[in-house]
């Protein structure tokens, strides 16, 4: 039987939320699974339960042949005895220590060898070196992130846990260490569990995805394939994002890039430090619909289609059209009969270069 991590809890916090999770993430290959939602949806919770900060009054968590928490027999493994690594969201970094104290910190059962070389390896994993003697206050933000994590690495954990690792970060700076940290996470080989709100993040870090709400797990799945094709409303909402297809970047040339989705080439705003490798991402909101042979708006990308299918959402319309790989729209009822939309009709899909958003996607 496959190694898993298994969660099925529960956790009632007094005149507030009630989390109740069942969920199991296949420990072999190691996968990193997104925690994602609203805040105040109890992704946290969920985090610290596994870490050991929070205490179910219900139910177990196993991690393969060891369970952590049967809260019927009032079994419960403590915190240093998971062997964890844990990166809450504020990093928590001693301003007192420098960052070799940080990193260090929590190595004090190892020989003093043992602990310098894995603060050396560290230190060259996480790209700090030089910096060994700095505190905290004299770090920029993307620094204390590196050492908040060479700590929770330094331990050599089998889970990592990360709670938001970069919403302390601007947002260029975010955006910059997103796709590194996904790289780093699959160097390391470490089962992962991670806490975000932002949609980019989560389609650039996870194998998996878990979409939460009011304490409660909705969909569990591919992000690709959670943010396109949401089980409900209610991840619908969540999620925000309608469209999501692979695409491979072809070129790239003043401040626009050219991607190839299934054969059909798009136009989209030029993003530094990704790879060829990407999700294409549309929100429907953003894609404007037009008769076939009717003028052409300024948008970059007039994509020929056709309707596969349309559904009223109140007062406005979701169409689904067929453009060479699945497309959806939102547009008004008027507009639907204005442009004499019905399944099989010709369409012409605009959408704005800037509309386009490009996520880096690992390759394995």
């Amino acid at each position: 039987m496959a190694a898993t991590l298994s969660l099925d809890c529960r956790k009632t916090f007094p005149r507030g939320l009630t989390v109740s999770v069942q969920l199991e993430l296949p420990l072999d290959p190691p996968l990193v699974l997104i925690l994602f939602g609203p805040s105040g949806s109890g992704k946290t919770t969920v985090l610290r339960c596994l870490a050991g900060l929070e205490q179910p009054e219900e139910g177990t968590i196993r991690f393969g042949q060891d369970l952590w928490v049967d809260a019927a027999r009032r079994q419960v493994v403590p915190p240093q005895a998971r062997h964890l690594g844990y990166m809450p969201q504020d990093y928590a970094l001693f301003p007192t220590h420098t960052v070799t104290g940080n990193i260090e910190y929590g190595l004090s059962d190892l020989p003093q060898a043992e602990r310098r070389r894995r603060v050396s390896e560290a230190l060259a994993l996480l790209q700090l070196q030089g910096l060994e003697q700095s505190k905290p206050r004299q770090l920029s933000g993307g620094q204390q992130q590196r050492v908040a994590l060479a700590r929770a690495i330094a331990r050599q954990p089998q889970l990592l846990l990360l709670d938001e690792p970069l919403s302390a970060l601007d947002a260029p700076t975010r955006g910059a260490l997103c796709s590194e940290l996904r790289s780093l996470l699959t160097r390391l080989k470490i089962p992962t569990v991670v806490v975000t709100h932002d949609w980019t993040e989560a389609l650039t870090l996870g194998d998996r995805i878990a979409v939460m709400s009011e304490g409660k797990i909705l969909q569990v799945g591919v992000p690709q394939e959670v943010f396109s094709r949401p089980a409900n409303e209610s991840v619908a909402q969540i999620v925000g994002v309608e469209t999501v297809v692979q695409g491979q970047v072809s070129d790239s040339a003043h401040g626009l890039a050219t991607v190839q989705v299934n054969g059909i080439a798009m136009k989209a705003l030029a993003v530094d430090e990704i790879g060829p490798s990407v999700y294409v991402c549309i929100r429907a909101e953003d894609v404007v619909l037009e008769q076939a042979g009717s003028g052409m708006t300024s948008a970059r990308n007039h994509l020929a289609g056709r309707v596969d299918a349309i559904d009223p959402r109140g007062v406005m319309v979701q169409v689904k059209i067929d453009c060479g790989f699945p497309l959806t729209a939102v547009i008004t009822r008027g507009a639907v009969e204005e442009l004499r939309l019905a399944p099989g009709a010709p369409v012409i899909a605009a959408i704005k270069a800037g509309s386009v958003h490009l996520v880096s996607r690992s390759v394995v």
